[in-house]
């Protein structure tokens, strides 16, 4: 079940905890998980933020949110870059891509996507790529995601400072579809 909804129904809940209905039930009822109850009836819903918040307070772990197939958003002015990645990953992965190629669209993306693994070029306007990533980093509905760093002008201790920018990996370019693979797997601990 790919998590690509803003609001999620008790039963969804539950898959993702890995519990029963009733006991998702019981944690709203006691006020524990928060949400609201659809007017005229008494189905619940559970905003993804507000889930997201409940399990790391309670230490259930995040895996069930990542089921489905993976998203990946590319961001990166260098329109031939992003064309190469999509269509290698298009042909060779079963990720669903989607692409930016500015901060502003990264934006847009990140909030329409949801994407579990953006891979974003340090290079991307002026400080550009800094601030997309503290914005994904703050969003409480883009907890999930993580940032892999591209770039082919860091030094080896730049791209290791990257780690502590809140990015979970670095490619240098040119880099093979191997390492792109490889660094959205290390990032979102699935395996394909």
């Amino acid at each position: 079940m790919p998590i690509e909804k803003d609001v999620l129904t008790t039963g969804e809940v539950a898959k993702i905890c890995n519990v029963a209905p009733r006991t998702v039930s019981k944690w709203f009822d006691s006020g524990s998980l928060k949400g609201y109850r659809i007017p005229g009836s008494k189905d619940r819903r559970i905003p993804l933020g507000e889930l997201l918040k409940f399990m790391k307070v309670h230490g259930i772990p995040l895996e069930g949110l990542n089921s489905g197939r993976t998203r990946v958003l590319i961001v990166d002015d260098d329109h031939e870059v992003v064309d190469v990645l999509r269509k290698v990953l298009t042909e060779q992965t079963n990720y669903e891509l989607a692409t930016a190629s500015s901060a502003f669209e990264a934006g847009l993306e990140c909030e329409k996507f949801r994407p579990h693994v953006l891979i974003l070029d340090v290079h991307l306007g002026d400080d550009d790529a800094q601030k997309v990533a503290r914005l994904v980093h703050k969003s409480d509905s883009l907890q999930m995601t993580k940032i892999v760093a591209m770039s082919s002008k860091l030094t080896d201790s730049q791209a290791h400072s990257l780690r502590t920018s809140g990015f979970e990996g670095f490619l240098r370019k040119p880099f093979q579809v191997r390492q792109v693979v490889e660094a959205i797997e290390a990032a979102t601990n699935l395996i394909h």
